[in-house]
């Protein structure tokens, strides 16, 4: 399954507002999607509920995985990205 490692941009981390729009993202892809920290279990990027319990702070890396590579790179794009800003 395609998977993509990448460096949390957010400056406060995948707290509630980079969480709630990576979940929205995440669940209009119409395929499951995870994000996991270094050896961590994965949870299902569609809840912000669950995305926030991986306390990824900046500069964590967050590996994303999904059926399709696209999504992965959307997704993957949106943990980079600053959401604060």
């Amino acid at each position: 399954m395609p998977s993509k490692t990448v460096t949390v941009g957010s400056s406060v981390g995948l707290h509630a507002r980079p969480a709630a729009t990576i979940a929205q993202a995440a669940s209009e892809a119409g395929v499951p999607v995870t994000l996991a920290t270094g050896g961590g279990d994965p949870v299902d990027a569609g809840s912000a509920l669950l995305i926030m319990t991986l306390g990824a702070k900046k500069g964590d890396e967050v590996t994303v995985e999904s059926e399709d590579s696209a999504v992965v790179d959307k997704i993957a794009g949106l943990v980079e990205a600053d959401l604060d800003a």
